[in-house]
């Protein structure tokens, strides 16, 4: 089974648990159901912010940061989220821009996408609207977005490049990139690597900060910052990896600190500036 297929089952198991009344067993609420509690999804959204969106919204949470919290975003711009699932981010974005601005969400999985419409009718915000895409072909024309938020959704994909050179196309001249993601510093062990369910969890397909760097810079990005956000000590490392058919004695102390959550910053350059290979078309 190809890594698309193996998310698109994950994720939308996921949303079935959810909508069924049960937990994603990994988002922000992760403690029920005996699912344990994710180091990498847990506690990410205050309490301020979880009372202006339906429970179900946060429930299905399965991020690995809050880029609502740490993107600037101003009234009447639009913004798009890359892999929305339950709608957290699109509906929080949605009132951050105000009823002059406009929030996309793009998911492949149709549970997630009628979980987060379902999300959506609850909160009565009317300044979304939900897109079935691939993160690797955006459906919105070029320079269309302000800002491209995502949540834990890029590690997922299988080709990175194609989809930076993707948010990069449907930005607006001077728009942002401000996304959360996985990114590792220092060698991964490659048993790690080839799971597949670690890789549904961010966690197998997450870049070196420096591939992350150049990937954006090939797209044509500039201002590129990374800031970590959270990083995963031995403890963390072994609940990664309980489970998954792995030696956790033996694989927990080669990760420790090797992996961070961590907010990715980037802008489109302005069109006289512009020098991407999606730019200036």
């Amino acid at each position: 089974m190809e890594i698309k297929e193996i998310v698109q089952e994950k994720y939308g198991q996921a949303a079935l648990r959810v909508a069924a009344g049960g937990s994603s067993c990994c988002g922000a609420s992760a403690s029920l159901d005996g699912c344990g509690v994710d180091p990498i999804t847990s506690n990410l959204y205050d309490a301020s912010q979880t009372g202006q969106i339906p429970e179900q919204a946060v429930m299905a949470s399965l991020g690995c940061g809050n880029p609502t919290a740490l993107a600037h975003l101003n009234a009447g711009e639009t913004v798009l989220d890359l892999g929305s699932g339950g709608g957290i981010d699109v509906l929080l974005s949605a009132r951050r821009v105000g009823p002059t601005g406009k929030a996309y969400g793009l998911d492949m999985t149709d549970e997630m996408l009628a979980l987060a419409r379902e999300n959506q009718s609850k909160s009565g915000i009317e300044n979304v609207e939900f897109l079935k895409g691939e993160i690797e072909s955006i459906p919105l024309p070029d320079n269309s977005v302000d800002v491209v938020i995502s949540n834990c959704v890029i590690n997922l994909s299988a080709d990175k490049d194609r989809v930076l050179r993707e948010a990069f196309r449907v930005l607006k001249p001077g728009g942002r990139f401000a996304v959360s993601d996985v990114v590792v510093r220092g060698d991964v062990p490659e048993q790690v690597r080839r799971s597949m369910e670690m890789w549904v969890g961010c966690i197998a397909g997450a870049l070196h900060d420096h591939e992350y760097m150049g990937k954006l810079a090939k797209a044509g990005f500039e201002g590129i910052d990374i800031e970590p956000t959270r990083v995963y000590s031995i403890q963390d490392a072994r609940q990664f990896l309980t489970g998954e058919g792995i030696d956790v004695d033996a694989m927990a102390p080669q990760l420790q600190n090797k992996f961070m959550s961590a907010f990715i910053r980037a802008v489109k350059p302005s069109t006289k500036e512009c020098r991407g290979p999606a730019c200036c078309s």
